[in-house]
C-alpha cells in the first residue's frame, strides 16, 4: 500500500518483482518498500511492479531502468532503458521523460500508457486516457489503441531489422510468391495470387495439392 509523504518523509509504494530487480543498485524482493526518487532496474526476463495506491501503478518490463518519482496527484519517471507502463486513476497526472521528449497523461481522466526506448527512439502507446507525446515544439495526441514515436532507431537494433507489413506491397510478384511459398507453401501463394487480381506471373504452371489427398 502506498504511503504518501508526511512532512520530512518521502512518498512510498509497494514493490512486486519477477526475476532479478534492483532498487538504487540493491537487490530487491517482493513486498519491499519503494520510495520516491528511486532508480529501479530489471534484468532480462524480469519485471517490477510498483503499486502506488490511489495514484495508480507502474510496471517496468525486462531490461529496463528508470528513476521513479511520485507525490500527491502526480507520477513521473525518467526512462533510460527498456519499457515502462503507467496506469493512473482520475485526478492523477503522469509524465515519462526520455532523451527524445515527454509522454504526458492528463489528470482529468484515468490513463494507461507505455513508453518504449528499447530501439533507441521513443515510442508511446496508449490504452486509454488523454496522452500526448511532446518533443521540442511538437505535440502529438496519442489516442487509445494507437502509438506515436519520436527520434530515430539505432542502427543494428532489432527494430531496424524487422520487416514492416507495408514492405510486402513493394515486392515483385515473383518475390512475394517465393516468400510466401517458403513460409506456407504453394497453397498460400495461390491464395495470395487470387487476392492480387491474378496479376502475378508465376512463370509456369502451378499445381495446388488438395489437402484431402
Amino acid at each position: 500500500m502506498v504511503a504518501l509523504a508526511t512532512p520530512g518523509q518521502k512518498a512510498s509504494g509497494e514493490l512486486s518483482v519477477s526475476g532479478q530487480v534492483t532498487v538504487n543498485g540493491q537487490a530487491a524482493i517482493s513486498g519491499a518498500t519503494v520510495f520516491s526518487d528511486s532508480v529501479i532496474t530489471t534484468a532480462a526476463n524480469s519485471s517490477a511492479t510498483i503499486s502506488l495506491g490511489k495514484l495508480g501503478r507502474v510496471e517496468l518490463l525486462p531490461n529496463s531502468s528508470a528513476k521513479l518519482s511520485f507525490s500527491e496527484g502526480n507520477i513521473s519517471a525518467s526512462l533510460d532503458a527498456g519499457r515502462i507502463q503507467i496506469s493512473t486513476l482520475s485526478g492523477v497526472s503522469a509524465i515519462v521523460t526520455t532523451k527524445d521528449g515527454n509522454a504526458i497523461a492528463d489528470a482529468r481522466q484515468a490513463a494507461t500508457f507505455m513508453v518504449d526506448v528499447e530501439c533507441g527512439n521513443t515510442i508511446v502507446a496508449s490504452q486509454g486516457g488523454s496522452v500526448e507525446l511532446r518533443t521540442g515544439g511538437s505535440t502529438k495526441a496519442v489516442a487509445a489503441g494507437t502509438s506515436e514515436s519520436a527520434g530515430t532507431p539505432q542502427p543494428g537494433t532489432r527494430c531496424t531489422r524487422l520487416t514492416k507489413t507495408e514492405t510486402f506491397g513493394h515486392l515483385s510478384g515473383g518475390a512475394l510468391i517465393a516468400l510466401l511459398a517458403a513460409a506456407g507453401g504453394a497453397i498460400a501463394a495461390a491464395i495470395i495470387a487470387a487476392t492480387h487480381n491474378n496479376n502475378l506471373n508465376f512463370g509456369g504452371s502451378v499445381t495446388v495439392v488438395s489437402p484431402t489427398r
